[in-house]
């Protein structure tokens, strides 16, 4: 039975969708107003390995990923560039959506933009007015009464009378309570605006996602998703509006995924501590990535730095290293030792289900795919042919394809086979006169690299793993 942490009940839960057979997902995309950064990469695969892994058991999943396409931050922008910020915006979608093919990210059902959604957002700013829920100022802005929503701040934990203690009403709002917040902007000069009732201007950033997620998905959804920076105030503010929209509970299970740490802090473009998603694959394959996302926990932080991109790298190396074919003089294994390969395969992919079965389990999860890796080398080693590894490499595909890990290139071929083989002959040379030290370091520094060399009374041979 998959279970799930759920952020707003703080535990894990039974996974049960509304639907049988269906799972309704709205994770909150990009607002695009520059380069996507590699923190952005994180949380987009979080969501797309959890996916994968639920369609994976069956189900049928219903993703929708937004992108903010009006805000502050684009309008700012662009100011700065003297562009139009509908262009500006546009712009960053296309570069974002290339970003995510490059990473291998399953394209979302549907991505709805705000500026699409303007008459949606619209009826439901003026539903909320209609129920008490909100009001309109005399300035021509919209704000939603938070003293109406009893179980404000339930989501981030909150307390209303905490949080106001240190809020503060701004020059030019006109709110009746500190902590209500904007669900209709009224223009300004030289911003994008959009005729209603309550007069020229565009939404605020929270309602946009909450009358697309209502467009897309409906009243009720199984997960929402995104990084826990956005808990609050931007989940915390949908629930509320949402909730009193619709009369019902938003969605069932709300998970976040930790922030991608850059020594030590939070990456972000208001810290100024970036990379970009194209300067990473312009040095690293996009598995390397991925790779670093899988072999944490996604809930906790995960630094980002060569150390953990080195590492990415080097157990990418060990998954591929079971993909190599059979050695050229591999004679076969005699039929006991065939059908112990070919039995191996079910009870590692059951491992890797009990481990995901846990709120998503990747890192764990590694586990059985390295022990998968690990049999097959032995039995290659062991004279193995192409049909006996074909099953046992069949089902490390499967099981790597749920963690959309490509492997499109198994290392280990090629050049860098002809240069280990090269390096081990070297080697051989060195112990042959008694060069010990040196051809310890050469196996040490191999080891590092992920191969492994085997001395036996036939000779030397290596290994990736």
């Amino acid at each position: 039975m998959l279970r799930v942490y759920n952020t707003l009940t703080r535990k894990k839960e039974d996974f049960q969708t509304l639907e049988p057979g269906l799972v309704k997902m709205y994770v909150c995309g990009v607002t695009v107003y520059s380069d996507a950064h590699v923190g952005h990469a994180m949380s987009a695969l979080v969501f797309d390995v959890i996916r994968r892994y639920l369609e994976y058991r069956g189900y049928n999943v219903r993703h929708v990923m937004n992108y903010t396409d009006v805000d502050d931050k684009i309008i700012n922008r662009a100011n700065q560039l003297g562009e139009d910020p509908i262009q500006l915006a546009q712009r960053y979608i296309v570069d974002y959506d290339q970003n995510l093919r490059d990473l291998n990210i399953l394209p979302a059902t549907s991505n709805p933009r705000a500026t699409e959604t303007m008459q949606e957002i619209q009826d439901m700013v003026q539903g909320l007015i209609d129920k008490g829920y909100a009001y309109a100022a005399d300035n021509g802005d919209v704000y939603f009464r938070v003293t109406k929503d009893e179980d404000y701040g339930k989501l981030s934990g909150r307390k209303l009378d905490d949080m106001q203690a240190g809020a503060r009403i701004q020059v030019g709002e006109s709110k009746d309570h500190p902590m209500d917040f904007a669900l209709w902007k009224a223009a300004k000069p030289g911003e994008p605006a959009w005729e209603s009732p309550w007069g020229k201007g565009r939404p605020g950033w929270h309602i946009e996602c909450s009358a697309m997620n209502l467009a897309q998905l409906g009243e009720q959804i199984d997960i929402h998703g995104g990084g826990n920076d956005l808990i609050f105030p931007h989940h915390e503010n949908e629930i509320a509006q949402s909730e009193s929209y619709t009369g019902k509970q938003f969605a069932r299970y709300w998970i976040h995924n930790g922030m991608l740490q850059l020594g030590g802090e939070k990456m972000s473009k208001s810290l100024g501590n970036l990379v970009s998603i194209n300067d990473f694959l312009a040095e690293r394959d996009g598995d390397v990535m991925r790779m670093i996302v899988l072999t944490g926990s996604y809930r906790a932080p995960v630094n980002f730095n060569d150390e953990a991109q080195d590492a990415a790298e080097r157990a990418l190396d060990r998954l591929k290293s079971g993909l190599r074919p059979a050695l050229p003089n591999g004679k076969g294994l005699n039929p006991e030792a065939a059908s112990a390969l070919a039995n191996q395969g079910e009870p590692i992919k059951q491992a890797f289900i009990d481990t995901m079965d846990d709120d998503f389990n990747t890192a764990g999860a590694m586990a059985p795919l390295y022990e998968l890796v690990k049999i097959i080398n032995t039995a290659r080693d062991a004279g193995a042919t192409d049909e006996q590894l074909a099953p046992a490499q069949a089902i490390l595909r499967e099981l790597t394809g749920v963690f959309g890990l490509r492997l499109t290139e198994a290392t280990g071929s090629g050049d860098a086979d002809k240069f280990i083989d090269l390096l081990v002959e070297v080697r051989s040379e060195a112990r042959a006169q008694k060069l010990w030290a040196f051809s310890d370091l050469i196996r040490d520094k191999l080891k590092e690299l992920g191969v492994t060399i085997e001395d036996s009374k036939e000779g030397t041979s290596w290994r990736w793993g």
